[in-house]
């Protein structure tokens, strides 16, 4: 039976063994991803670039490719029917045959039309060659959002981090899930209760256990008085009325959500203070510097960023990410579910 998330993670992307592109292949990071992905069965890799580029920086760095697909973007026996995918999909806001066909050359574009193709499951785009493709977040992701759309009752993606801690005795046997720490920079009260209730069944679907989220702020119910502490307040009250069945609350410091001892001071009329499994943070400035924080100074592992919310696995990896970075986000991609 697997014990931490990524044991249950790559356990069950294994058993599904399905197609996911990597898009920064001109970064060797990304083949070594791709041959790890091969030699373990999590995925079946696809390069998404240049071939002959991809095998000369694979020989040059003694990497096999043995079990990786190439899709050449511009020599793919399969480019005209992504073309008219991306015309099918963008018609309606004024994409003609000439911009799609430049637009694919965009090897994240042409992962999206594979993968809307049912060519692949998803695309997963990490590091990056600053002589290169050199995609930025807003770069890798775009595609993603206006080709994927939001899945069916969700308005906003959003972005999570699993952290693995050192010491099991945090969330899910280590693994706290962090959210939104890479995409939505200040998310309104509504957005923030629907990334909130998006996490919590995230983890949920993860892990097997039951969420205890916390959504947290400088306050803790009502310790201090401010808007920026209002949004936080509001939010949690529009979480919990959108899913009742879920333990939410809040708001709490960051040590009431997940410290026994603090919650029994600062909040002891709440069933899940102190024992938060779950934290949302209010802003990109808060979460994308706690998730940092606990990888830097907890010594923590950082799997992300993972994008929820999307019809299709889609996951954006830091541009200071290792290549096991790579495979556990597409391995975490091979075990997303599609959305009608």
């Amino acid at each position: 039976m697997p014990k931490t998330v990524l044991d249950r993670i790559r356990s069950k992307a294994k058993s599904l063994n399905r197609k996911i592109c990597l898009t920064e292949s001109d970064d060797v990071r990304n083949l070594q991803a791709a041959a790890k992905l091969a030699q373990t069965g999590y995925a079946q890799p696809i390069l998404v670039g240049d071939a002959e580029v991809i095998l000369k920086l694979a020989h040059a760095n003694r990497i096999s490719m043995d079990g990786v697909e190439l899709a050449d973007v511009l020599k793919h026996p399969r480019l005209n029917d992504y073309i008219a995918k991306l015309v099918e999909l963008r018609q309606a806001k004024g994409l003609n045959e000439a911009q799609a066909r430049a637009w694919i050359k965009d090897t994240c574009v042409f992962a999206a039309a594979m993968v809307c193709a049912g060519d692949a499951h998803g695309y997963v785009s990490g590091g990056g060659n600053p002589h290169g493709y050199n995609h930025d977040t807003a770069d890798k992701t775009r595609p993603a959002l206006q080709l994927f759309k939001t899945a069916p009752g969700i308005k906003i993606a959003s972005s999570y981090f699993i952290m693995q801690m050192r010491d099991p005795r945090w969330g899910f046997h280590g693994a706290l899930f962090y959210a939104d720490c890479g995409l939505n920079i200040n998310p309104t009260a509504d957005q923030l209760a629907e990334i909130a209730v998006t996490t919590a069944r995230t983890y949920q679907t993860l892990t097997g256990d039951e969420p205890r989220v916390g959504m947290i702020s400088c306050s803790t119910k009502g310790s201090a008085k401010d808007p920026i502490v209002d949004k936080v307040i509001a939010a949690t009250a529009k979480a919990i009325a959108m899913a009742p069945e879920l333990k939410i609350d809040g708001e709490f410091q960051f040590d009431t959500a997940v410290i026994p001892e603090v919650a029994a001071k600062k909040a002891p009329n709440s069933a899940i203070a102190g024992r938060c499994n779950v934290l949302i943070f209010p802003d990109l400035n808060c979460g994308n510097t706690m998730y940092k924080a606990t990888e830097r100074l907890a010594g923590a592992t950082a799997i992300g960023p993972l994008v929820q919310g999307l019809r299709r696995p889609f996951n954006d990896v830091s541009r200071g990410c290792s290549a096991n970075d790579i495979v556990d986000c597409a391995a975490v991609a091979a075990i997303t579910e599609w959305s009608a």
